[in-house]
């Protein structure tokens, strides 16, 4: 074999980041996601797999045809769609976080399980039509610390009985449709309280305490047959007190090889993270991966460094032949696995975009919302004027709160006029812990507080370190809190809850897209505006 035909083997193992969209000057995160001309070099020199994000579904279908073109071999493509297409792409349906579901399964063990698998199942269907074949999911992380400011309500539940029968559940769904699952992040992110997009955790827990929490949700994916394992960027010393797990073989090689019994590919989580970043460069992140156990490098800082670094691995015999191959066959043997690439033909590809959301789908998505929604006291009071104070993480590239969503419309018509803030909004607080909202900054009359707040990447907290509780108290006290709607964290929506007069209008969905806004809202008594939009499906 020549070394062009060994780099080109290598880079199949590679698993770069692209734009939903088909032209760079519509990519939302250029930061990370290459151009097109770097992508079309990349996957001519045989670069394996895409992670994709941003655009509609149409846009995706479009874009998996254009990467598939450019590449002489079948592609990898991936997207972290946790929650639904729609979380990502513009069109499919956006379900509820998977969280709900767990605090259902503590009631209701077996409707629960149903309706994972069917959420498995609408991932899974909707990933194959807009031409992916590889969802990043489930999440089977615990969630056992309300703190945690990246996973939250992105597990499938706080105990790991209820995480491991809906993961497995999710599983059997997505898989069953033709397209690849994985399960993630091993051996678990759910006990921490900082977020390796920024940091590098520590999980301080002993082996015997994994066992008990960590583990269990990864072998029932496990057992379910899940394709695939992403690694956690955590520190680990009950297992390695060197390397991060992603980078450790007694993490990936012994534990979840060995171990756990695990045969399918094994990817790292991306590479380009602070929690890697900041103490290993992209050629040597990547050898130590490989080295761990991993057999895909998902988005290194740089990819031509990394292809680099594992070339001149191979030809040192720091890693050997025959441990690539076993990386490529089990690659190989997951393309096996996909359903039929989505149709080329024309007149098909326009049928099956029209009918991408069927009649179920759209069902699940409404039955997920209604069981998932929580509620107390009348309706909110019209109000001549009003504050609508909405806080969100930020209003740039902010899917749920598009200028037609209902968390907008509905309290304008109800005479509440939006104020909106976010991480760039000037300093809504006063100084003063006892009053910290500073009332006099926003204007007259009866406030609508809805907060849009969970647990998510690179923020660095889950709104805790907010005082909200210490708001609802001051708008109470000054008798202008006309009404409360959380959207996200149930762990905040508890903590407010316990404050309000049981007459006071409040509800609680943990979904943020236009779809929970409309029923929040409703349940509110602030019905449908005229306009209103930003529904995915």
């Amino acid at each position: 074999m020549t070394s062009a035909e060994r780099r080109r083997q290598l880079a199949q193992l590679l698993v770069v980041r692209g734009s939903g969209f088909s032209r760079d000057s519509q990519r939302r995160y250029p930061r990370w996601e290459l151009t097109n001309a770097e992508l079309k070099q990349l996957l001519e020199a045989g670069v394996g797999g895409v992670i994709l994000l941003g655009g509609s579904s149409e846009d995706l279908r479009l874009r998996c045809a254009q990467l598939q073109f450019w590449a002489d071999q079948p592609l990898l493509l991936c997207a972290d769609v946790e929650e639904g297409v729609g979380q990502r792409f513009e069109g499919a349906s956006w379900l509820v976080p998977p969280l709900a579901l767990g605090r259902l399964h503590g009631r209701d063990p077996q409707r629960a399980v149903a309706l994972a698998e069917r959420y498995g199942r609408c991932c899974g269907r909707q990933a194959r039509l807009v031409g992916l074949n590889w969802v990043l999911g489930p999440v089977c992380d615990v969630n056992n610390n309300p703190a945690n400011p990246v996973i939250n309500v992105r597990a499938w539940a706080e105990t790991p009985e209820s995480a491991g029968a809906l993961a497995a559940a999710f599983v059997r769904g997505c898989q069953g449709e033709g397209v690849l699952a994985c399960a993630k992040h091993f051996p678990g992110h759910g006990d921490t309280s900082t977020d390796s997009h920024l940091e590098l955790p520590l999980i301080p827990h002993s082996r015997e305490r994994l066992e008990a929490v960590e583990l269990p949700p990864f072998r029932a994916a496990i057992a379910a047959d899940v394709a695939s394992v992403m690694t956690a960027h955590l520190q680990l010393p009950a297992f390695d007190t060197t390397h991060p797990a992603t980078l450790s073989a007694a993490v990936l090689t012994t534990l979840l090889r060995r171990d756990l019994g695990f045969k399918g590919l094994v990817v790292t989580d991306a590479l380009v993270m602070e929690a890697i970043t900041q103490q290993y460069g992209a050629a040597e992140a990547a050898v130590l991966a490989f080295e761990a156990g991993a057999d895909l490098i998902l988005m290194p800082a740089d990819a031509s460094a990394a292809l680099d670094g594992l070339e001149a691995a191979v030809a040192s015999g720091r890693i050997s032949l025959a441990r690539v191959q076993k990386s490529l066959e089990r690659r190989q043997a997951a393309l096996a696995r996909c359903g039929p690439s989505a149709a080329a033909h024309l007149e098909t590809v326009v049928q099956e975009l029209r009918d991408l959301v069927n009649p179920e789908e759209r069902q699940l998505s409404q039955e997920l919302l209604a069981l998932s929604l929580e509620h107390q006291g009348g309706s909110v009071a019209p109000a001549a004027p009003g504050v609508n104070l909405i806080r969100l993480d930020t209003q740039l590239n902010a899917p749920q709160l598009p200028a037609m969503a209902p968390a907008l419309l509905r309290p304008a018509a109800q005479g509440y006029g939006a104020v909106v803030l976010d991480g760039r909004s000037p300093s809504p607080w006063s100084g003063n812990p006892e009053a910290p909202l500073a009332l006099e900054r926003l204007g007259d009359g009866p406030v609508l507080l809805q907060l849009l707040v969970r647990g998510n990447p690179f923020r660095g907290s889950a709104g805790g370190d907010e005082p909200w509780p210490q708001v609802v108290q001051q708008l109470l006290e000054a008798n202008r809190l006309a009404g409360l709607a959380v959207y996200g964290s149930p762990y905040l929506w508890e903590q407010l809850r316990a404050l309000l007069p049981p007459e006071l209008p409040a509800a609680y969905s943990p979904g943020q897209m236009p779809q929970a806004q409309a029923a929040v809202l409703e349940r509110l008594g602030l019905g449908a505006a005229a306009l209103e939009g930003g529904f995915t499906d």
